[in-house]
């Protein structure tokens, strides 16, 4: 293993003696470098741990600690690699001035861990504490040769000694700036610049003791030719030293981070207790204004429902009657929308004020459960107490309110219920007083009902129907489309159809779509149930256009609630990419008052879906509030006109004059017009005369399930009857009568 060993001098004469061979093991040396990285480690952890500490008992036992644990590893370091030093002469030591040297480091520590406590060190300080401290590594280290015993003579080379006194100086000097800068990084880069000056400081004190070694020369006596190399074996006391300087290390490190732990959950817990404490001031804020508005200083919701508990208590042990008002003021969203939330917030504020005005006395409990909604609960001996209440109400409400330089009247709906006779709890009589709330509105708002057993069969049944909606949509059972054409009168010839979707109920039959449209609009179902109509539409005219009907265009219907969906132009898209229909064959049909709901949002996302090359029908027409203007503005093809205003064209001028106004206005703005409804050959003769472009009805045919529409499509395509000479019709309805 000779190529493990450093050779430092090689054979000369000088004066009549001989310079002595001598070399190091590496083994040893790395170990003792080891040692020197490892102290350096542990005293940083110290240091952290000091700066940290809270108590000034904890700082100093950290910093005695950490001098213990930088001396103790440099002074091993030192010993360590003199065991390593190997010479041709017998090597012995002196245990009292190899003690002494420990002092000396150690000493030398106590005293940078001391200035390394201050939290603002001058640069005149931190050079002399480097001074020392690297006086006393050099100092250690010479003294610590001294101990060495030989018959060899020794002689150190100034320069050499001069060199490891500068460089003990200048490594602590490093070490002790790097020391002060490590406390202002965090995380991982942190843990990494600490190990970093670990090893780079071990290295440097290494790095003295031999350059220390390098500087001692070694001679043997005079007239001493021997150099027969004595073979040595300090393995196992250098192992042992290293083991338990490592372990003393170790243990303090280990010590250091369980410290940090436990102080780093004393602030978690800390900073737990100040948010507990925190919550607890809040809880008693929150406490204080718990059971009241801040708006209208009414009763809320929650201080509503504990004294409803207590008085249902006394009325139910005294056998007394309790009325529940539940009221709603009407269009108060308008409010908001036009004048602003803050003109919304002062009319509440009087609302409150007159409602609580109209209550009888103290015992009249008055509360505002949330944005335009209030809740009464009175005791009363019968029924007209209760509707002599709400009518007070409701004339006090008709009172003008001067807001935002405006006279204004308000009105409100009210549901009432009343105990026992429509419940025992608060949760029923609430329920069943919204229900009867549910119901004025229904019937045109401004108006009061009392709660009947009817409203929840009714609730019952479409809460029903929403969960068998619900999944007819999810597994895609029940739902169907039925298709009725659409004729031209110019050529007689079917060139449409509408889809119409059904529901075929296992209990209630088959079901139109006013049985379930308003449901899935009110919950939230009718934008996945008008996606399944399209998808389904497009789909069954593919299959058509196999049978050799290609064609045929179809109309579906769109949900006012959709048209203020960006998804719906993509949804499109998709349909029509999937059943591979060319967008000219697809016609959306939306109503009037759909169009006009949101005039600017619509009138974008329709050119989106007309730019694909979708046709778009005004449905309804003459129904809602739309304008020429409007109708100008919109990227339309058809317009449908409404079955009403031809129900009584043959008999009724004015309906007949007003279709040919209508066809008049939409031939002007370049619509087709189709007119929806048709019964009779009258009404198909009149609106022919009038150059309607379009029909469908009953006359036509009813609408019909898709299985059933190729064989009505043949009959229809080869009859010709609608067509501008409808002569074997008249046949066909003279033969009827």
């Amino acid at each position: 293993m000779e190529w493990f060993k450093w050779q430092f001098f090689g054979s000369h004469v000088e004066h009549g003696q001989q310079t002595l061979n001598s070399s190091h093991n590496l083994y040893l040396v790395f170990l003792a470098w080891l040692v020197a990285c490892a102290a350096c480690l542990a005293v940083l952890h110290m240091v952290e741990r000091a700066s940290n500490a809270e108590k000034p008992a904890a700082k100093t036992i950290w910093r005695w600690l950490g001098a213990s644990c930088l001396a103790g590893g440099i002074w091993a370091m030192h010993f360590i690699s003199m065991l390593a030093f190997e010479s041709s002469h017998e090597i012995r030591y002196n245990l009292g001035i190899t003690i002494g040297s420990l002092l000396i480091i150690w000493v030398s520590a106590l005293v940078a861990m001391y200035l390394l406590k201050q939290p603002g060190l001058s640069r005149a300080r931190l050079m002399m504490a480097a001074l020392i401290f690297g006086i006393g590594i050099a100092s250690m280290h010479y003294s610590g040769m001294s101990a060495m015993h030989t018959n060899s003579l020794q002689h150190y080379d100034p320069i050499g000694v001069i060199l490891s006194l500068l460089l003990a100086v200048g490594a602590s000097y490093w070490a002790l700036l790097m020391t002060i800068a490590l406390r202002s990084t965090y995380g991982l880069t942190h843990q990494f610049f600490k190990y970093a000056i670990s090893f780079a400081t071990g290295t440097a004190i290494l790095g003295v003791h031999f350059i220390g070694m390098w500087a001692l020369h070694t001679y043997s006596p005079t007239g001493d030719t021997a150099q027969g190399h004595i073979e040595t074996n300090h393995w196992q006391l250098a192992l042992m030293v290293a083991i338990i300087t490592l372990l003393l290390i170790g243990s303090s490190i280990s010590a250091a981070l369980v410290d940090k732990k436990l102080q780093q959950k004393e602030h978690d817990l800390a900073r737990v207790n100040a948010l507990l404490s925190q919550l607890d001031e809040a809880r008693m804020s929150l406490q204080q204004v718990a059971h009241y508005d801040p708006l209208t200083n009414l009763i809320n919701r929650r201080g509503f429902n504990q004294i409803f508990a207590e008085k249902l208590a006394e009325s139910s042990a005294q056998h007394r009657k309790l009325a529940v008002l539940f009221l709603d003021i009407d269009h108060f969203k308008r409010i908001n929308d036009s004048l602003g939330h803050d003109a919304g917030d002062e009319l509440l504020k009087t609302i409150a004020s007159q409602i609580s005005g109209a209550a009888r006395t103290h015992a009249d409990v008055v509360a505002r459960f949330g944005g335009d909604e209030f809740c009464i609960l009175i005791d009363i001996n019968d029924r007209d107490e209760a509707q002599s209440m709400a009518k007070r109400i409701m004339y006090s409400l008709k009172d003008p309110i001067e807001l935002a330089g405006r006279r204004m009247v308000m009105t409100t709906s009210i549901g009432i219920s009343v105990f026992p006779d429509d419940g025992t709890t608060s949760s029923e009589l609430l329920k069943h007083a919204d229900l009867a709330l549910y119901q004025s509105k229904g019937n045109g708002r401004n108006s009061l009902n009392f709660f009947n057993s009817n409203l929840t069969v009714k609730a019952s049944l479409e809460l029903q129907i929403e969960e068998e909606l619900r999944q007819a949509l999810d597994e895609d059972i029940g739902l169907l489309l039925h298709y009725q054409p659409i004729i031209d009168l110019k050529h007689g010839r079917v060139v449409k159809l509408e889809a119409l979707v059904r529901w075929e109920h296992p209990e209630h039959g088959l079901l139109g779509p006013d049985r379930f449209i308003n449901i899935a609009e009110a919950n939230g179902l009718i934008t996945e149930l008008d996606r399944w109509v399209l998808r389904k539409a497009c789909n069954d005219l593919a299959a058509l256009s196999r049978l050799g009907w290609e064609q045929l265009g179809i109309a579906v219907n769109c949900s006012a609630l959709n048209l203020v969906r960006e998804a719906l132009a993509d949804e499109i898209k998709s349909a029509l990419l999937s059943s591979g229909i060319a967008p000219h064959r697809l016609e959306l049909e939306v109503t009037e008052n759909a169009l006009m709901g949101n005039i600017s949002k619509t009138s974008q996302l329709l050119r989106q879906i007309r730019a694909q090359g979708v046709s778009l029908s005004i449905d309804d027409f003459g129904t809602g509030y739309s304008s020429l203007a409007y109708l100008r503005r919109l990227p339309l093809n058809t317009l449908k006109i409404d079955r009403s205003f031809i129900q009584d064209i043959q008999t009724s001028s004015q309906d007949l004059e007003i279709v040919q106004a209508i066809i008049v206005m939409a031939h002007t703005l370049q619509l087709v017009v189709v007119t929806e409804g048709v019964e009779t050959l009258q009404q198909l003769e009149l609106l022919s005369h009038c150059g309607c472009d379009l029909v469908q009805g009953y006359l036509i045919s009813h609408p019909v399930a898709f299985d059933a529409l190729p064989e009505l499509l043949e009959q229809l395509h080869h009859t010709h009857r609608f067509g501008s000479n409808h002569s074997a019709l008249q046949h066909e309805e003279s033969n009827r009568s």
